[in-house]
């Protein structure tokens, strides 16, 4: 349930068409999911509500090559769920809806 509302605060199908955000996976209190391409080379984006009714957000590269290479581009803390949208664009390059 909390991811679907993560979903629907980041714009939704609207935000999946724009943004081209794909195999989303949820979990408990968290959404994480792919991007095709933005800027810095973020293609992983992870939100979790934490304790204090607020949103943490990892932006991240992962790579495969022989080894798998996480590396974590940007962190935000306690984000209210009306800046989820304004940040996703800053940090992506990526407009969530028209």
């Amino acid at each position: 349930m909390i991811a679907e509302t993560i979903l629907e605060q980041l714009g939704g199908n609207k935000f999946r068409a724009m943004t081209g955000a794909n195999r989303f996976i949820k979990d408990g209190k968290s959404l994480s999911f792919r991007l095709p391409k933005a800027k810095s080379g973020i293609n992983v984006v992870h939100i979790t509500l934490n304790g204090l009714d607020l949103y943490d957000i990892e932006f991240r590269r992962i790579t495969m090559g022989k080894t798998l290479k996480n590396t974590i581009k940007a962190t935000h803390n306690n984000i209210y769920f009306d800046q989820l949208q304004t940040l996703f664009t800053q940090e992506t390059g990526l407009y969530t809806h028209l």
